[in-house]
């Protein structure tokens, strides 16, 4: 079955895949990944990694996927007929993918409580489990133990969550995911824009911004590298099987290198925005750097410094209605990888599509939800549940299936092929097409591979 829907504008072309790229890695890892890697030194490589391996990479995907015309395995089954096994890159994108959104949803379910609790005041309110006054690091850290690893809360916010994703994928592609990025990420820019302007005006913001973009090019090293090629292959959605799924609704006409471009800048626009958010904060309010990594920042450092601002409630609402908005676009497109392989490998309506993806999270992620707290104890290589599943699908199974995405688009599918596609049948220049094809074809895929071992030493 081939897809024939497409996004009805090119505004909202770029939005959806925005969106999609859009997520917790840029409002939430980047922050964290550049603190603990040198600061500014962190960011020029991170910014060259993302015009050297991210955009490139993009096109690729972007060809394979609107020249393929179906979803994340029928495109390498359209583009090349006779080479019968690469579709099954595509199905370990859909897989990883899968995976993802099953504990996504769950994180998604937590930004929404987040976003509850700033709403009622409950998130700052005093504790009498702990003698301590609002703003402290031990309190934030009881309230984000109380409102994760619970057994029932968590569960109904990852349902809303999930329900909000099922209404949204069955209003289809224009009316629901299109309509959907339209207004979402404008928000989601302005709200970007408002945090920035206030930071920016704190006590101690220039030492933030010298810190975020003042290098210190002697604390390079080969991890700095790393990390900063890791974070732009996934924070720009790469190997996941979504922009070849949303490259498939792009009109014939679309310019792939300029919309992969635009997606890239603004992808990166929303990463830097974060750090003048962020660093100015942490320094301002002289909180603990430690408490950049990982949850921590987003559920405990943020809330100290909120609690103390002027306006404790409003700020933290909107910073969680920001974070809200990020995870839930991002869920969108996770989801819609399978919804689309449904409709086009087994021939489903978009109805039964999204209810047979959609249905099974509730179970998924309610597994993934009660791992990280009742169920705990449980693990798999030492790791739960939810930890196990990341590592597998982000850290393994994507970088696998980016290397064999740039195999197959670099060696295997007719060189024609792509340059037809980026160039829009010879109707556009084609200058920059032998050094995508370059980085496509040799870069990339010793960059990844380099990703994916220094992992494992």
């Amino acid at each position: 079955m081939s897809n024939k829907v497409k996004f009805g504008s090119k505004i909202g072309l770029i939005a959806a895949t925005v969106g999609s790229a859009v997520g917790l890695g840029n409002v939430w890892r980047f922050p964290a990944e550049t603190q603990a890697n040198g600061g500014a030194v962190f960011l020029i490589i991170y910014i060259a990694c993302v015009f050297l391996l991210g955009i490139p990479v993009m096109t690729a995907e972007f060809s394979l996927g609107r020249g393929g015309n179906s979803d994340a395995t029928g495109a390498f089954r359209n583009v090349t007929p006779d080479r019968k096994g690469w579709w099954a890159v595509g199905a370990l994108a859909i897989l990883a993918s899968y995976l993802i959104l099953s504990f996504y949803m769950v994180v998604s379910g937590w930004t929404l409580e987040y976003l509850f609790q700033s709403l009622t005041g409950n998130l700052y309110a005093s504790d009498t489990a702990i003698s301590t006054a609002a703003g402290d690091e031990a309190l934030f850290s009881s309230k984000m133990a109380s409102y994760i690893t619970g057994t029932y809360r968590p569960l109904v916010m990852t349902f809303i969550m999930i329900a909000a994703n099922l209404f949204v994928l069955l209003r289809g592609v224009q009316k629901g995911i299109e309509k959907m990025s339209n207004i979402m990420m404008p928000v989601l820019f302005l709200l970007l824009l408002i945090f920035c302007g206030v930071s920016l005006t704190l006590p101690k913001a220039y030492e933030g911004v010298e810190f975020f973009l003042k290098p210190d090019f002697s604390a390079v090293t080969p991890s700095t590298v790393v990390n900063a090629l890791g974070q732009a292959f996934f924070s720009l959605s790469l190997a996941m099987g979504i922009l070849v799924t949303y490259a498939s609704y792009y009109p014939a006409d679309t310019k792939l290198t300029r919309t992969a471009v635009t997606v890239s800048l603004l992808d990166l626009g929303t990463a830097i925005l974060m750090g003048l958010i962020i660093f100015p904060a942490v320094m301002t309010f002289g909180l603990s750097e430690h408490n950049l990594a990982g949850s921590a920042l987003v559920f405990i450092t943020l809330p100290e410094i909120f609690a103390q601002m002027g306006g404790t409630m409003f700020w933290s609402s909107l910073f969680f209605l920001l974070l809200s908005v990020a995870a839930f676009t991002s869920t969108i497109s996770l989801a819609e990888v399978s919804v689309a392989f449904m409709e086009c490998r087994f021939g489903m309506s978009r109805k039964r599509a999204v209810v047979t993806v959609v249905l099974p999270l509730f179970v998924l992620s309610s597994i993934c939800s009660l791992s990280v707290g009742p169920w705990s104890d449980f693990t798999i290589f030492g790791k739960t549940i939810f930890d196990f599943l990341d590592m597998v699908a982000t850290n393994i199974m994507l970088p696998i299936g980016g290397i064999l995405l740039c195999i197959y688009m670099g060696w295997v599918a007719p060189r024609s092929f792509f340059k037809n596609e980026l160039t829009n049948n010879g109707t556009l220049t084609s200058h920059v097409f032998g050094l995508v094809a370059f980085i496509v074809k040799w870069v990339a895929p010793l960059l990844i591979a380099l990703i994916l071992v220094w992992q494992f030493i």
